[in-house]
């Protein structure tokens, strides 16, 4: 008995012409999130992706794991096949789910017949072999309507499949077929939730984080480190660009209104993030700012920020509540990782009064006074690149 993936398509199955572009970009991502587990035959057929072990010493508990990350795909069986013939199918379901079914107070059996061609249809195939596993396991009741355990059987065009209960995936899109973006990775919690929801969103991330040695510490910075670890998980192994900042924050608090601190460091944060976002081919920057969280997410603080770049700002956790971000961090693994007391460049020369709406005369009165260019091409020049390899799974 050989066990093989199903991986069920998400949002690819409502595109049009372009959808097996989807696909192909899906079983890819798939290919290359599998190859620490072994080497497998995956192929997609009715809106299903088929994953198959080349090998006896492929790591099945490893790949399960491993595709329930892959965006793009909405859940995950880990399942076996046989001849499509009823008998054979009864069998399977005896043999690969007996101990479940074992274990479980109830029972129903569901079939989904994709091949058209199968002399029963679906209702009649469950009767059948729920009507065999009464009498195979007669402890067990079978219910209908709310059943312990269902029995998926699956009716498709090279095999017939038996699975327990899906399992979700991460739905989405696959990674890079909405392009790449640059995202403000910092120490916190908000910020890695909006990396992972870009990337849902099929964008391939390039972290920069903004680093102020001494006054953030070098735990600060690996903790940043560790939390693209985690991500990579979703996202692929990815590459941080930390960004020396120390001089920049020095420059502020020595030539520039302390009120405007804040919308200041964030304009050159945004200014060197489309640096790197246009030498690496990224259209965009993703940032974790969420509308009125602090004084520099405000309506008129945003649109200051935002003011000084070209390209595209997206902010996927603009509009959710702290809890719910929480939620999410906790879903991807980030969370505890982000509470740890290390704190990042943005707690750095904190005004005590920050200007919640500030005039964008104001903040260009005050960066008038500063080598803007010089400044920015400095930070760019000193920047470190450190792998972030995916986190085993």
């Amino acid at each position: 008995m050989k066990d093989i993936l199903l991986l069920k398509q998400g949002e690819i199955v409502l595109k049009g012409l372009n959808r097996r572009q989807f696909e192909i970009k899906l079983m890819a991502n798939v290919e290359k999130r599998l190859r620490p587990f072994g080497t497998f035959n995956i192929y997609a057929v009715q809106s299903t992706l088929y994953v198959e072990p080349a090998s006896d010493d492929c790591d099945m508990d490893g790949a399960h794991r491993a595709v329930k990350t892959v965006f793009g795909v909405v859940s995950v069986s880990r399942a076996a096949a046989c001849e499509k013939d009823k008998d054979a199918i009864f069998e399977m379901a005896k043999n690969y789910l007996g101990d479940a079914i074992s274990r479980a107070r109830s029972f129903k059996v569901e079939t989904k017949r994709a091949d058209k061609r199968f002399p029963m249809t679906s209702i009649e195939l469950s009767q059948y072999v729920g009507g065999l596993l009464a009498d195979a396991f007669p402890h067990v009741k079978v219910d209908v309507h709310n059943p312990e355990l269902v029995v998926n059987i699956e009716v498709r065009d090279y095999s017939a499949y038996v699975h327990g209960t899906a399992e979700p995936g991460a739905g989405g899109l696959p990674l890079g077929v909405g392009g790449r973006a640059v995202s403000l990775l910092s120490g916190g919690i908000d910020s890695p939730v909006a990396t992972y929801l870009a990337a849902r969103r099929g964008l391939n991330i390039i972290p920069v984080h903004f680093f102020s040695f001494p006054y953030t510490s070098e735990q600060a910075k690996q903790k940043v480190i560790d939390l693209a670890r985690i991500l990579a998980r979703y996202c692929g192994d990815m590459r941080v660009e930390v960004v020396p900042f120390t001089r920049i924050q020095e420059e502020l608090r020595d030539k520039c209104p302390e009120e405007l601190l804040t919308i200041l460091m964030r304009r050159f944060m945004m200014r060197i993030a489309e640096k790197i976002a246009r030498s690496n081919g990224c259209g965009a920057i993703v940032t974790g700012e969420n509308l009125g969280q602090v004084a520099s997410q405000t309506l008129e603080a945003l649109a200051v920020t935002e003011e000084c770049v070209g390209i595209p700002i997206l902010r996927p956790v603009i509009t959710y509540d702290k809890r719910e971000i929480v939620d999410v961090a906790r879903r991807i693994d980030t969370f505890d990782t982000s509470i740890l007391p290390y704190e990042d460049c943005c707690t750095v020369f904190t005004p005590r009064r920050p200007k919640t709406k500030p005039k964008l005369e104001a903040v260009l009165e005050a960066e008038a006074k500063l080598d803007i260019p010089a400044l920015v091409d400095e930070a760019f020049a000193g920047i470190e690149r450190i792998p972030a390899p995916v986190l085993p799974f």
